[in-house]
């Protein structure tokens, strides 16, 4: 039995479907997949070591690359060892109060690397426009606090999805027809009224990600409008060769994310197999493009890491 037939309590445990659809190719899924969390979690760790080591990178744009790495190592640790073990083991089973924990960890820092990309626009923004300006307004202070301030908001902001579902009574049926606990998909196993979760839920998701693609597409609207009068071209290429990485960052993270957001709620046509796999994909594929695009186009980064591999400078 998987929960007590009175659907007043709280279920035991809940069971993760997986990919439903895909049963018989799920084994093999599994190891690109796995590939995937591999290179994310050993390029943040890399990303990290160097900007921890090497003293002169701790500068605004390294220092909010870090968070960014740290970010997505929890990201991407809270779901794939589950979902590798899902898709190789069949341990489809998961606890109750660490389905919650999941729900806590996947939006909370959701929220939080929404917040860094929004600061490192605002970063490039100074340094672009502002550049002389740029060591006096980003101080190191002011990066910590901006930090603070994107950590405390994901966890003010998520923290009552949890309070909210842990009150609520639950149906007999606990089957997640996914990888991963989240909001929308256990809200869903409910028996009772979820209007107030699902309100607040679209009132997190818009106001986070509302106000910090309004405020990153304002930052890249005015280093637009500097980077068309610098008399370099070079340096106009650069400027812009630097912008086009951070926005695709920022793509990678919003477009599936808002994909699988507004498929919860409104996509009832779309295929559970195309919506659950991109499901899976956003918290992934956005930890293992961040340090490859960042490592590749950052020269710092890049030469100690070639420095690090073959052990002379590059």
């Amino acid at each position: 039995m998987l929960a007590s037939e009175n659907s007043s309590s709280h279920p035991v445990f809940f069971i993760l479907l997986g990919i439903p659809g895909l049963k018989n190719a799920q084994f093999w899924i599994a190891f690109p997949l796995g590939v995937m969390y591999v290179v994310a979690t050993v390029g943040n760790i890399t990303i990290l070591h160097i900007i921890r080591t090497d003293h002169t990178l701790h500068e605004p744009m390294y220092l909010f690359l870090a968070m960014l790495a740290i970010t997505d190592l929890v990201l991407s640790s809270s779901t794939q060892p589950k979902m590798l073990a899902i898709l190789w083991f069949h341990a489809h089973e998961i606890e109750y109060h660490a389905c919650l924990i999941q729900v806590f960890f996947i939006h909370a820092f959701s929220s939080v690397e929404s917040g860094v990309l929004m600061a490192m626009a605002l970063d490039r923004y100074v340094a672009i426009c502002f550049p002389l300006r740029h060591p006096s307004i980003l101080t190191p202070s002011l990066v910590g606090k901006l930090g603070a301030v994107v950590m405390v908001r994901g966890l003010l902001w998520v923290s009552p999805f949890c309070f909210m579902i842990s009150r609520m009574p639950f149906c007999p049926n606990q089957v997640i027809p996914q990888s991963y606990c989240e909001h929308m998909a256990v809200l869903k196993l409910v028996c009772a009224d979820t209007t107030i979760n699902r309100a607040y839920g679209l009132f997190v998701a818009f106001s986070v990600a509302g106000f910090d693609m309004s405020v990153s597409s304002i930052s890249y609207v005015m280093i637009l409008r500097t980077v068309l009068g610098l008399p370099s071209g070079e340096a106009r290429l650069k400027a812009f060769g630097t912008c086009a990485s951070h926005i695709c960052v920022i793509l990678a993270l919003y477009v599936p994310a808002l994909f699988t957001f507004l498929t919860h709620r409104f996509g009832h046509h779309v295929p559970q197999v195309v919506h659950i796999m991109l499901a899976n994909l956003y918290l992934l594929v956005p930890p293992m493009l961040n340090p490859i695009i960042y490592g590749v186009r950052t020269k710092q980064i890049r030469d100690r890491v070639v420095q690090g591999c073959c052990g002379k400078d590059p």
